[in-house]
């Protein structure tokens, strides 16, 4: 089972948990001793199954445009919303700025794992999942934190030129209306 895949199906089961007031115990009936540490996780990320929902809803956004780009972030969909909950981000400005500075991945320093051009794209991370926690915590606390609270203010920081603003909107757009077609389809969806 692919990984987009698995993700959905623990959604809907811990949707459906989350709805009959399910606890780790019960869960751990259905879905064995893992269910405990997927929930606890959860719960700590996502109080109640509407941000579950949206969560989701978010997942498959960023995936379906991950995919057009045939991009090499696409594993790390979870990474950017573990981020993204974390650092309270919008969910969409990593990614984002990550296909600014690399086309999301695709063109960076081999051995760098750094999408996002931090350090002028020099700096070196262990993996990508490091990278984007890393840089989510700086966006966070150097900038948003600071008074960078837009696209265009962080921009200023950022990057030199005067077009980056502009393309990291576009990107995001990108994932905003991959989330509506999203939500558009799920209101024919049957409730559990």
């Amino acid at each position: 089972m692919d990984k987009t895949l698995f993700s959905v199906v623990l959604t809907v089961l811990l949707t459906l948990a989350a709805s009959l007031g399910a606890h780790p115990i019960h869960a751990q009936a259905i879905a064995g001793s893992s269910a405990a540490v997927i929930l606890t996780e959860l719960n700590s990320t996502a109080s109640s199954s509407s941000s579950l929902q949206k969560m989701a809803v978010k997942r498959k956004a960023m995936t379906e445009v991950l995919k057009r780009y045939n991009a090499v972030l696409l594993p790390e969909v979870e990474s950017f919303l573990e981020a993204c909950t974390k650092y309270n981000l919008d969910c969409y400005l990593l990614p984002s700025i990550s296909g600014v500075e690399s086309t999301f991945g695709k063109f960076l320093i081999p051995g760098t794992f750094n999408p996002f051009g931090w350090g002028r794209g020099v700096l070196e991370f262990t993996s990508f999942n490091q990278t984007i926690l890393t840089v989510g915590k700086a966006l966070r606390e150097k900038y948003i934190d600071r008074g960078a609270d837009t696209v265009d203010k962080i921009g200023r920081i950022y990057c030199e030129g005067d077009t980056w603003s502009g393309k990291v909107k576009f990107f995001m757009n990108q994932f905003e209306e991959e989330e509506k077609k999203q939500l558009f389809f799920m209101q024919d969806t049957v409730q559990l």
